[in-house]
Order: C-alpha cells, then structure tokens, then sequence
C-alpha cells in the first residue's frame, strides 16, 4: 500500500479559498497530510521579504513545502528568487510551463537557474488546450534539453488530452519528476470536471503502482479543484483512495 500519509503533498491551489496561512495548514492536517505544494495563491515568491515568515510558519507547523508552482517561465530575472524560494523550503521541484511566445529561450534560462539552485523542474500538462498538453510535444522538449527538465504529470489533464497517464509514467519515467493526482469525468460537451480520484477515468491503483515505484519522481501532489469554499471531505476521500493502492 502507498504511505500517502508519509510521501503525498497537496496543492494549496485545492484551498484558495483559504488563503490566511493558519487556514490553509489546519486545512492540510485536517486531510491526514503534512506536505504541500505552494502555489501563488498562498506566497509571493517575487517578494524575498516575506520568506522567512512563510517558511517558518510551514516549519513550525510541522508541513514541508515539497515543491511549489504552477510557476509560468518568461525569461524574466524576477524569477530566480523562485528558485531562492524553492532551495529555502528544501522543494525537490518547481512544476513549470513556459511562455511560448518567448521561446526558445525561456527554456535554457530556467535551465540555467535550476542547476545554479540544483532544483528540477517538471513540465506541468495543462491539457489538450495548451501548447504543452500534447504527449509528442513534451518528448521533444524533454529530448533536446537537459535531465534537469523533466514532467510533472497532471493525470487529469492528461486524460483531457486524449492521453493516459498510466502510458505517460512508463514512457517518461527517467524525466518523471512528480505529479498531480487528479481525476476528471468529462460531459457531453467534453468538459472535464473533478471527482475523487479513481472515480473518473485515471485508472489510480496501476498510476500509484508506477509513480511509487519511481525514485525520480519525488513531488507526488494530490490536486481536486472542486468544492472550491469546502474540499476537505473530497480531499480526505482522496487521500483514502491513494493509501488503499
């Protein structure tokens, strides 16, 4: 069985409704977890005065910031203090996406600040809609760039892509750097929507098989958007769903 109390993280996105840093850590503990990936909604990691106030909070409250992001790369020098963020919390990853009308050079520059942090980057899927959803895409990026860049598998957006995240772990497992475990059934219209993980089209015991199976993939990150004012009893569901696999 998956320790998913040991080794799973949430996305603070899952709780911006919750955006005090006391609300949204009681929210944390109240699922059964005490990692976390910290999305914008809950840190400025443009401001490096405000730091040391996030990380000690975390720290105190006994929950580890295992990565951060979405983070949205555009050559920017803002950006490095992402990376002084990350190396701070003792992150494993950034998950990324890059601006495509600043390509290519986005890509190196963020390769360049994640080894000067040593600090891996994961490509995040956002689905069929976007320039990085599409499997053949993301090999060729991940082929012509260094191991520092890796994917950050979204198994729901994976499916909304006509993808499935089961083939997407073993085909990209030697850059498979982490995850978000979502779920989406999808309507007449073909628009996804969250559910409890394993009760949508994720096929979730063959995906934890894999991704607990895999060193590399470290930042494990359970994600429902749903419920946006009350997720926990979903979230809660969740996490019950991943620790019976």
């Amino acid at each position: 069985m998956f320790n998913a109390a040991e080794k799973l993280a949430v996305q603070s996105w899952c709780f911006r409704a919750f955006k005090p840093l006391d609300q949204l850590i009681a929210q944390v503990k109240a699922i059964g977890l005490k990692r976390i990936e910290l999305c914008g909604v809950h840190a400025d990691f443009n401001n490096e005065a405000t730091f040391d106030n996030v990380l000690a909070t975390f720290k105190n409250a006994g929950v580890q910031i295992a990565s951060i992001g979405v983070q949205r790369f555009a050559a920017a020098p803002v950006e490095e203090s992402w990376f002084k963020f990350a190396k701070a919390a003792g992150a494993t990853m950034i998950s990324t996406t890059f601006a495509l009308d600043k390509m290519p050079d986005c890509i190196p520059h963020a390769i360049k600040l994640a080894d000067k942090y040593d600090i891996d980057l994961g490509i995040h899927n956002h689905g069929g809609y976007d320039w990085l959803g599409n499997e053949t895409m993301i090999a060729h990026i991940l082929k012509h760039n260094s191991p520092r860049l890796g994917l950050c598998i979204d198994s729901a957006w994976c499916l909304d892509a006509g993808h499935d995240p089961v083939i997407w772990a073993e085909k990209f497992a030697d850059r498979l750097y982490g995850t978000h475990i979502k779920d989406f059934i999808f309507h007449r219209n073909g628009k996804g929507e969250d559910v409890v993980v394993g009760e949508g089209n994720l096929n979730l015991a063959n995906y934890i098989k894999l991704i607990a199976a895999n060193p590399k993939c470290r930042a494990i990150t359970l994600e429902y958007e749903g419920d946006e004012n009350n997720p926990g009893p979903k979230l809660k569901e969740c996490v019950a769903k991943i620790a019976a696999c």
